[in-house]
């Protein structure tokens, strides 16, 4: 996989340094020597306010013998209300103990910074107070990385829509401090999925051990010991640094609550086993999407809590999306690219990052039409909620109709839309007044677009047939445009106000592309231009996994499970059971039980996990083999606190998780008049990188399962996305569809599908049915999903009727019964408006798979 270093969505200020500790806490953790000289003039403020300066739109009091200053209302960056003092002396790998005494009426959060006092504003310590009406001693420790004659201590006040007032005294800077050593509560030693295990599933735990010899361990419900038994020696692992053994408790298959595993003196967080897990997961993830939407109000009666103004429309201070000019010198037009999601914490909209979430969340819906264990998707709470299209096809239209709108009229696809300049946190959308830019064409971008509106083309088909059509002409118009330009990369140094998405390598997305026109259209071109990639026959999943920079496993995975008649089609979902082997391989040897291992861990760690999981998941649906099954799952208990961290990175979900994901507008941790983020919401994970501040200055030095910290700062380990709340949605969809664990009854019979005749827009297909078990079938209902917009009619021998694409075909009263071993046949004739009209994949008779 290709890792775009700080490209991966948000806060990608990378020119922040803070290195060695920094803790806050009300109580002192490591002071100063007393004889250490003072580094702060005037820290008392008993007769005077000099030297320190503030903002035009602040003013001094002092009359209480404390410095205080009223902070207007309406402000929108942090920086937009200061009080500072330069000219701080710092002495390059001393550590300063930091120290003031602050209140805030009403309550609110600050920011106390000591930093570089002029461009780039490099940050050598970035806290958070929480100030109180009473006040608080806050103290903080840093280690400078510089020698420098000037730093600056700044306090922002800014960003709160409500005025409030700010008093300070007692600042005191001073050398000699013992740094502090941040150490993460992991809580009990004992590791496991801290919210479910199905019941047939399978069922693994770590223990972080000094023992290398076996350990005997026990599950408990109630205080009654339910099963036991002992663990397995794993040695030392790597990403973690720790001593692990490894506990599998897979024979105990009862469903209950409140469990609890003991081993070595430790006893777990609490779990439960149950087949209902992952159900309200499968939404929620999918739910993330409504609070990102740009462009609309968000109904708090939908999402209680958080509900907000439409961002980004044009309403002042806001400047919208309605009519995006380019960046100077980029183009001499406008656009309306209003809608879409916000791409993360942050107010940009990226067509690479957009392309790969939306394609997800589309291929979770067509799972459900083409896997033997898939279930419907449910209801999303979304205002289209009321018409007749499926809410999860509705969510992903919103982004896809933003994605149509960055397109020119000549078939590229502009890279980006973002702020000409970075804001600070927190920052509701609406409340944004910085301009607004298009950012240049890409052939990424454009190729992005190809696919997305391809697979869109035939997912809307069946709902909503001009739209369908829509996206169907913008992808030939977006191939056509690529094929011309195949060369136009985004900048590397285009990072102002947002991420950069640079990637000079787009073989991929060309590869992806082609791949999703040909499955909805079945024409020449695509399929040959699939057949001649190189990446066609090369191993496109890397033990890493693929992200937005390399997407040819999107094309892989759909090849693989869509219906189409690529010749080969075989050794396609061959190579996808190939990648599966691979990533049970990587499980097995990894203690933790994650299918992503390997020496660092990179920026939004957690998605890579993720994406391995949609592998091993695909390989289960082609397959039927429970191997792939239970790596998946295995995956996810990764995900929900079987860690070295013993946290869920799931918001919402299990004992102790996420809670303080990198957002302007979830902004709870700065601002208490906000939420958090909305449950179902995953954090980047781990990142050895640590690129931000808050990350360097606790975490240096971490093992890869260490590089995290649930700070709302931390942009680099901490991150909500949209591209990784995607694979999410597909993977818990996936582990709810799995109900208790039990394989699925095989089905006693055998489909043969075969279209006669086909035209422009119609075909006859004929379908038998045989009985291959050994006992009559005493009535019939067999159920199928067309590939798009295909539609049943003029059936004889059977009784048909069509949701969607999803066709139910029973019998009629002649026919009702099946004798071992014998058939029936039915008939019809159809329609098809898109071009590809392949045999179906998967055929259920009385709710059972066939055989083909």
């Amino acid at each position: 996989m290709r890792r775009r270093l700080g490209q991966s969505v948000m806060g990608r200020r990378l020119v922040l340094i803070a290195v060695a500790a920094l803790a806050a806490t009300c109580v002192t953790p490591a002071a100063a020597r007393a004889d250490e000289p003072e580094q702060i003039r005037n820290g008392t403020f008993d007769t005077t306010a000099e030297p320190w300066w503030h903002t035009a739109n602040l003013a001094f009091d002092i009359s209480s013998g404390r410095l205080c200053s009223d902070v207007p209302a309406g402000t929108v960056n942090p920086w937009d209300a200061i009080i500072g003092l330069d000219g701080i002396p710092l002495v390059k790998d001393e550590t300063y103990a930091f120290k003031f005494f602050a209140t805030g009426t009403p309550a609110k959060t600050a920011k106390a910074l000591i930093q570089l006092p002029v461009d780039p504003w490099t940050q050598y310590l970035a806290a958070n107070p929480e100030l109180s009406v009473s006040g608080n001693t806050y103290t903080y420790t840093f280690t400078s990385p510089v020698d420098i004659p000037n730093a600056q201590v700044a306090f922002q006040l800014g960003g709160s829509a409500t005025a409030w007032r700010f008093c300070l005294d007692d600042v005191s800077l001073k050398g000699g401090a013992e740094p502090d050593v941040y150490k993460p509560d992991t809580g009990p030693r004992v590791r496991v999925n801290q919210v479910a295990y199905l019941p047939k599933g399978p069922k693994n735990a770590t223990v972080v051990t000094t023992s290398e010899t076996a350990l005997p361990w026990k599950l408990e419900r109630g205080g009654a010991v339910v099963a036991e038994g002992t663990t397995k020696p794993r040695g030392l692992d790597a990403s973690s640094g720790q001593n692990v053994h490894s506990i599998d408790f897979g024979s105990y298959t009862t469903a209950g609550t409140g469990f609890t595993l003991t081993a070595d003196g430790e006893t777990s967080r609490p779990f439960d086993i149950s087949a209902t897990a992952y159900e309200r997961l499968k939404a929620d993830a999918l739910k993330f999407y409504y609070t990102q939407r740009s462009g609309l109000a968000i109904d708090d009666g939908l999402r209680p809590g958080y509900g907000r103004p439409a961002g980004h429309v044009g309403v002042s201070p806001n400047q919208g999306d309605t009519e995006v000019p380019c960046q100077p010198g980029v183009c001499d037009y406008t656009l309306d690219v209003s809608g879409g999601w916000y791409d993360a914490g942050d107010h940009g909209k990226y067509v690479v990052n957009g392309g790969i979430s939306v394609a997800q969340v589309m291929s979770a819906f067509e799972r459900t039409k083409n896997a033997p264990t898939a279930r419907p998707i449910p209801g999303l709470e979304i205002p289209e909620s009321s018409d007749r299209v499926p809410d999860v096809l509705n969510e992903a239209r919103w982004e896809q109709s933003f994605l149509l709108k960055m397109q020119r009229p000549d078939g590229m696809v502009h890279h980006k839309i973002h702020d000409e300049n970075w804001t600070g946190l927190p920052l509701l959308p609406h409340l944004d007044p910085q301009k607004r830019e298009l950012h240049p064409v890409s052939t990424a971008a454009t190729l992005n677009l190809a696919a997305t509106a391809a697979q869109a083309a035939r997912v809307f088909a069946p709902y909503d047939a001009r739209y369908a059509a829509t996206n169907l002409d913008a992808a030939r118009k977006a191939w056509k445009a690529a094929k011309a330009n195949p060369a136009v990369y985004a900048s590397p140094n285009d990072g102002n106000g947002g991420g950069t998405y640079s990637d000079d390598n787009v073989t991929d997305e060309f590869y992806w592309a082609a791949a999703e026109l040909y499955i909805t259209t079945g024409e020449t071109e695509f399929r040959e231009y699939v057949l001649d990639s190189p990446l066609h026959t090369d191993d496109v999943f890397a033990e890493r996994g693929f992200n937005w920079g390399s997407v040819a496993a999107l094309g892989r995975l759909d090849l693989a499970t869509v219906p189409n008649a690529l010749p080969g089609r075989d050794a396609v979902r061959r190579s996808v059971l190939a990648a599966g082997d691979k990533y049970l391989g990587i499980i097995d040897g990894f203690a933790y039980g994650s299918p992503y291992n390997p020496d660092t861990y990179e920026w939004g760690s957690n998605s890579q996990v993720l994406n391995n999981i949609v592998v091993l998941g695909a390989a289960y649906d082609i397959s039927g083999a429970e191997k792939y099954r239970d790596g998946a799952l295995q995956g996810m208990d990764y995900l929900f606190g079987r860690n070295a961290l013993n946290i869920s990175y799931v918001t919402g979900y299990g004992e102790v998780h996420s809670r303080n994901q990198h957002s302007r507008w979830y902004a709870r941790q700065l601002n208490p008049d906000l939420p958090n983020p909305p449950a179902g919401t995953v954090a980047g994970g781990p990142n050895s990188s640590i690129q931000d501040p808050v990350a360097q200055a606790k975490l240096r030095g971490c093992k890869p399962q260490f590089c995290y910290i649930d700070d709302i700062e931390s942009w680099a380990t901490n991150e909500l996305t949209i591209n990784w709340n995607a694979p999410l949605a597909w993977a818990s969809a996936f582990a709810a569809d799995q109900g208790d664990g039990s394989a699925p009854a095989p089905g006693q019979c055998k489909v043969a599908y075969t279209v006669h005749g086909s035209w422009a827009s119609g075909f006859t297909a004929q379908v038998t049915v045989r009985n291959t078990g050994t006992t009559a079938i005493n009535g019939w209902a067999l159920k199928w999903s067309f590939l798009g917009g295909q539609k049943a009619g003029n059936t004889w021998n059977a009784t048909v009727s069509q949701d969607g694409a999803t066709v139910v075909a029973k019998n009629r009263s002649y026919n009702k019964k099946i004798p071992p071993g014998q058939t029936v046949t039915f008939g019809f004739t159809g329609t098809n408006p898109l071009g590809a009209n392949p045999a179906p994949d998967l055929f259920t008779l009385n709710g059972a798979a066939c055989a083909r």
